[in-house]
């Protein structure tokens, strides 16, 4: 991209470079030690749920007469299926429950496909003659990478844009490599650019079955299917339905949970898939695990009761997390806007802003943020193997920090992009000068 910078010369450059390090000093001196890295729920939201504790007073049976301390229903019981087959737009007798982790069903999923198959006898990915593949669109999630990386899978990145992955290097790639078996996808607000992938795209990802080579699978982990800011963002094509008319919905797995919504570290968590899929993972999910934790079902259904109590508490937690978002880009348009040095998302949704420098100065930008107290995301953890080739994507995560704190820290970050920008700009005059 180009800046605005290019017509200072180099005198002026050298008076912004410290008038910049001043007043990075200043914020030092503040000893501020504030934490944006990971986008966990804030305090006062987690507080919108203490009502799960104690709500389970009247008993631990469900409508059907399960007692919910006791061993079994490996599916979930069927009223929290009702619940949140609504979330991820599924028939409820599509959808499995189990744990408190989306993350780990993923991983679950992952493993069973390389080493037991999702269909059947020899579906296994390890019978595949060479090294499996995963699509990977950036940027993206890291802890997805984590996954592909602990089961020795190779990644390929496809760039993200305001519709979703590039599907047109998708559909590419797929037709080059057999070996390719998967792909990962956040679908709305996406994790870190908050984008909503478009009807097309949606449309294009149902038929990438048809083009891949055999036991290939979408992994759409739907983190924050209902985690808008406003009432108005932008909405989500009904996934399943889409591979279902496709006529591929065994290739689809789509993962949610609570997450976001209840207690982060005691939620519940869920997968949909078709029958045929759905029954051949449960067979391997059965060997290590006789049920999930049904009281933890109940006391969530008791809680979020139906869609539109759920839709209410989602507000509830827009009323705290906007403000935070709105901060971050008040600082960041007040600040770099018309500097042309750097551009960032404006998300309606989700827990983050990705952020991009000039190229090549990601690390340098979190460093000096660093010093002055404001750890960021590492640099390069939103690509695969955190190699970001540019080294230019920041992932800035505000839910859980103060508003004040949001505030001084943006601030900070705010000058340690400029500082880093106008001495990237000093060394290449200086290196065309010698």
């Amino acid at each position: 991209m180009g800046t605005a910078l290019d017509q200072a010369d180099s005198q002026k450059l050298t008076g912004m470079a410290e008038q910049l390090s001043q007043q990075l000093e200043q914020f030092r001196a503040l000893g501020m030690q504030l934490d944006l890295t990971r986008g966990k729920p804030g305090t006062e939201q987690l507080d919108l749920s203490n009502a799960l504790d104690g709500i389970l007073q009247g008993g631990y049976h469900c409508g059907d007469g399960t007692d919910t301390r006791n061993y079994g229903g490996l599916d979930g019981i069927t009223e929290a299926r009702a619940l949140f087959a609504g979330m991820l737009d599924v028939a409820p007798e599509d959808l499995l429950i189990g744990g408190n982790s989306s993350l780990t069903l993923m991983y679950q999923a992952v493993s069973f496909a390389l080493y037991q198959g999702l269909a059947g006898e020899g579906s296994a990915w390890t019978n595949e003659p060479g090294t499996i593949k995963f699509l990977a669109p950036v940027p993206g999630y890291d802890r997805h990478f984590s996954i592909c990386e602990q089961f020795g899978i190779d990644m390929i990145t496809v760039d993200m844009d305001d519709n979703g992955p590039d599907m047109d290097q998708v559909e590419a790639l797929l037709r080059q490599d057999p070996l390719i078996k998967g792909i990962w996808c956040v679908p709305r607000f996406s994790n870190p650019s908050g984008v909503t992938y478009s009807s097309e795209v949606v449309q294009r990802l149902a038929r990438l079955p048809t083009i891949a080579g055999r036991h290939f699978r979408v992994f759409c982990d739907n983190a924050y299917s209902v985690h808008a800011l406003d009432d108005d963002a932008p909405a989500l094509d009904n996934i399943m339905q889409a591979f279902v008319e496709a006529g591929t919905e065994d290739a689809l797995y789509l993962f949610g949970s609570t997450s976001k919504i209840t207690f982060a570290g005691a939620g519940v968590a869920f997968v949909a898939m078709s029958p045929a899929s759905l029954g051949n993972f449960k067979q391997q999910l059965a060997i290590s695990q006789i049920g999930p934790d049904k009281v933890n079902q109940l006391r969530h259904v008791k809680f979020l009761r139906d869609s539109d109590h759920l839709k209410q508490h989602m507000r509830d937690h827009a009323r705290l997390l906007k403000p935070r978002f709105d901060i971050v880009i008040k600082r960041l348009r007040e600040g770099l806007g018309g500097w042309d040095i750097a551009r960032w998302t404006e998300p309606r949704g989700g827990y983050f802003v990705s952020f991009d420098t000039l190229p090549g100065l990601a690390k340098t930008v979190i460093e000096l943020a660093a010093g002055a107290g404001v750890a960021l995301t590492p640099a390069g953890a939103t690509f695969p193997y955190g190699e970001d080739p540019w080294n230019r994507n920041i992932r800035i995560a505000p839910s859980f920090p103060s508003l004040e704190d949001i505030d001084q820290a943006m601030q900070v970050f705010v000058t340690c992009v400029k500082l880093a920008s106008v001495e990237q700009l000093l060394n290449h005059r200086q290196a065309e000068t010698s």
